[in-house]
């Protein structure tokens, strides 16, 4: 799905309460909505929520507030092998709706123009990576001490090219590169969130729930033995299993709370990416009691996949010790229709675009057995789809 432009938005920055205030727009807005035509598709919202509310923002996530949906005055979508092209325009002018529809036309048309080619990079900057190292360590000895059980801790890395990145471009690449991800570009005051997220946060569908338990992590072997070698290792490593087993009680618990039943696989499988190899657990509810997307969004963000476990206790430590604004990164992303269903995405293996620099994100998830240095190599494993996206290192 691709849309362009907005003809209607809902925004807030409010710390608590987001997400009721994100969900009375929505319901405001689909008792707004006026279908033209009988075999109209269903319209939908895009958008996202900030990591942590609470932490102050950076000035690189200006224009990405804490919670925002958008409805796209031009909406292309592609749904088992159908297309269908979704204009929407206020109606409070109705003689000029038409001269909007032809203008959005044209617009989209333009947007059909090939990327332009990736600029060269100039520089590669790590950002504090001492300084990250040691709030490892004090998160381990926090875990040892048993403040908590788990908590994940991000980092940034800043690259900085010759000239702007079109975003089109690495998107592109992305689409190329990582066919089974969740895809996502969200444009604002000039800035690009991009990425290509493995992890479905939550998916509902009428009475139906789905998610995805990932949690657990290795880099793919250059060869197959190899590479083999490594998906039995990270089957049997205690401290992987111990972190994805935090994910799967979590999100099996809540499912069970709103859902008649649950169903998921008594072991978790390998989820193979081009670079990277998971734990992943699917995870299925049935006679599910919630009407809209967006209240399970709330009741799942953070998991511990994202920020650890007991939630509260991990989100003081990632303020404490975390030397950067998350922003959107490693939170809910994704859309909701009408009826309040809707699929949402982990935004994580993303960046941030601003001109001609890039702000690529990665974290891991630390326990009591975490080694720093093998935790920051797990970073490098993560920032390596967009790196490749951005034309920075070779696919392999």
């Amino acid at each position: 799905m691709v849309g362009l432009g907005s003809a209607y938005a809902i925004e807030t920055e409010k710390a608590d309460g987001r997400f009721h205030e994100v969900e009375s727009g929505r319901r405001r807005w689909e008792k707004e909505m006026e279908p033209y035509g009988a075999a109209a598709a269903p319209p939908l919202l895009f958008g996202g929520f900030s990591f942590d509310p609470h932490r102050p923002g950076a000035d690189i996530w200006r224009g990405f507030p804490a919670g925002k949906l958008v409805a796209p005055a031009a909406l292309l979508a592609v749904r088992n092998g159908r297309t269908t092209l979704t204009v929407t325009v206020p109606t409070d002018k109705r003689g000029r709706d038409w001269e909007r529809v032809g203008r959005l036309l044209e617009r989209m048309d333009e947007c059909a123009a090939v990327p332009a080619r990736l600029p060269r990079l100039v520089s590669d900057k790590e950002e504090e990576k001492e300084r990250w190292l040691a709030a490892v360590r004090e998160a381990i000895a926090s875990i040892r001490a048993g403040a908590l059980d788990k908590v994940v801790l991000a980092r940034a890395r800043r690259l900085t090219f010759a000239r702007t990145v079109d975003a089109a471009a690495v998107l592109m690449r992305l689409r190329e590169q990582q066919p089974f991800a969740y895809l996502f570009a969200f444009e604002q005051d000039g800035r690009c969130f991009i990425g290509a997220s493995p992890e479905q946060l939550v998916q509902k569908e009428g009475e139906t729930c789905r998610s995805v338990c990932l949690a657990g992590s290795v880099r793919r072997g250059a060869a197959m033995e190899e590479d083999e070698r490594l998906g039995a290792w990270l089957q049997a490593d205690r401290k992987n299993g111990e972190e994805h087993e935090f994910v799967v009680q979590m999100i099996g618990r809540l499912f069970s709370s709103v859902c008649e039943t649950v169903e998921m696989p008594p072991a978790p499988q390998l989820l193979k990416l081009p670079h990277i190899q998971h734990l992943c657990t699917p995870v299925v509810g049935r006679g599910c009691r919630e009407r809209s997307v967006l209240r399970l969004v709330e009741m799942m963000h953070p998991t511990p996949a994202l920020g650890g476990t007991p939630r509260d206790r991990a989100l003081e430590v990632i303020r404490s010790l975390e030397p950067l604004d998350r922003g959107w990164y490693a939170a809910p992303i994704g859309w909701v229709d009408s009826e309040g269903d809707g699929e949402w995405a982990v935004a994580i293996r993303s960046a941030l675009l601003a001109g001609n620099e890039a702000v690529l994100f990665a974290g891991c998830g630390i326990v009591a057995d975490s080694d720093p240095n093998s935790e920051y190599e797990e970073t490098n494993v993560k920032m390596a789809p967009m790196l490749s996206a951005l034309g920075v290192m070779n696919d392999g």
